[in-house]
């Protein structure tokens, strides 16, 4: 709800313009689904800890130098683009207040933390929503905000939610070999998601009865939820799905496939596999092959595995992805960075922008807006930014506080 007077962004765009977050949670999940907002035009303040800041996901993975000294991780400067960054100690009783202070003035609070913090600080939800009833909280766990007894409470990551949530279960190839996760973090993004859409999906409601209310997410669910029929079979079929690498199972192609100079993945489903069986120059398509197809496992179905390897092997990765597609059969490098930043059709589609990183004193290239507006795009007005770069703004403008009354708080440790 923010208003003339008080707007903190520069200028108004995208479909979330005029939606003002508040965001206090650390690490991936939560701050990704805020920073998605903050890129569509919503209006973000992320409070991070006073003294170390959201120290961990500043400096998780490939560190560079920034402009004072210091450094970041790439993770981070991908991430927190757009959002005004503030520190703030809710664990104070002058960071509660100011935190209060701070609630009629926002539509959304996101939050990621163990179940019982901040009710431990007196900001449960009733004294929240009584300050702002038209107010959408939502808490972000890794196992909710009720259910069993040993398992609210416990630590949980990326990793870990991977793991409870089933996903990895199905992630690798089969036992001896061990689960893998699906890098780099996907169940934070994917909690990050779904931390968003729910969020925006209270927000539409609060706008339409004036009623907000609280959402309880856990990220083990929402990777659960993505398992597709696997426990519909398990209940219904008594089938424990398990892992099976990169193929399908019931039917083929669908699999990785080496060429001579790298890898490709190629998919061939219904109709499709008869494109494939011209490609290859194979004849008796609606006979042999036919059952190749729908039984992986059959004799023929193992003769065309080979027949197709073989061919594959014999060709590069563009020759294979070339005559492929031209007929019309799905095929695709597996793509690195450095394939990504040089494909046509990423550059075509701008895919990856420069924009201007004030923490780390330059410009900067990576992934850009996703996805495409047609009336109210998305864009990239400011990059990350260092420890407490906002709070003269975000305290002084929002909260109306003076020069001196923002300095003794910095002085005291609650900012």
């Amino acid at each position: 709800m923010a208003s003339d007077t008080d707007r903190l962004l520069p200028k108004q765009f995208g479909p979330l313009q005029g939606v003002r977050i508040l965001s206090t949670g650390t690490l991936i999940a939560q701050p990704f689904a805020a920073n998605i907002a903050a890129e569509m035009g919503a209006e973000v303040i992320q409070i991070e800890i006073p003294k170390t800041g959201d120290l961990v996901w500043r400096q998780l993975e490939f560190i560079m130098d920034d402009a004072d000294g210091g450094s970041t991780s790439a993770g981070w400067v991908q991430t927190r683009r757009n959002s005004f960054h503030a520190t703030l100690d809710l664990a104070s009783a002058k960071g509660q207040k100011i935190f209060m202070d701070m609630i009629p003035k926002v539509d959304i609070w996101m939050e990621s933390s163990i179940p019982g913090t901040y009710p431990e600080w007196g900001l449960d939800d009733a004294t929240v929503m009584a300050a702002n009833p038209g107010l959408v909280i939502t808490h972000v766990s890794g196992y909710g905000q009720d259910g069993h007894p040993d398992y609210l409470g416990r630590a949980s990551y990326d990793f870990i939610g991977q793991g409870f949530g089933g996903l990895m279960n199905l992630t690798g190839f089969p036992d001896p070999e061990p689960p893998s996760r699906a890098a780099p973090w996907t169940g934070d993004f994917i909690t990050g998601l779904s931390c968003l859409w729910s969020s925006l999906a209270g927000y539409i409601h609060a706008q339409k009865t004036g009623k907000g209310q609280v959402i309880d997410l856990a990220q083990f669910e929402a990777i659960h939820y993505l398992l597709s029929g696997t426990m519909v079979a398990y209940y219904e079929m008594g089938i424990n799905r398990e892992r099976g690498g990169n193929k399908a199972g019931l039917f083929q192609p669908y699999d990785v496939f080496q060429a001579s100079d790298g890898w490709v993945n190629i998919a061939a489903l219904g109709a499709v596999f008869t494109r494939i069986c011209v490609v290859l120059g194979l004849d008796d398509i609606e006979g042999k092959w036919r059952n190749a197809s729908t039984d992986p496992q059959s004799p023929e179905g193992i003769e065309f595995d080979a027949i197709l390897r073989g061919w594959v092997e014999e060709r590069t990765v563009k020759e294979v992805v070339d005559l492929l597609n031209a007929g019309q059969v799905a095929c695709t490098p597996i793509m690195t960075p450095k394939d990504m930043a040089e494909d046509p059709h990423y550059e075509a589609r701008s895919v990856h922008i420069e924009w201007d990183d004030p923490q780390l004193g330059r410009k900067v290239k990576g992934t850009g807006i996703f996805p495409t507006f047609s009336d109210t795009p998305g864009e990239i007005w400011r990059g990350s930014v260092a420890l407490r770069y906002d709070n003269d703004l975000v305290f002084g403008k929002l909260l109306g506080m003076s020069e001196s009354e923002i300095a003794g708080l910095a002085e005291e440790g609650v900012i």
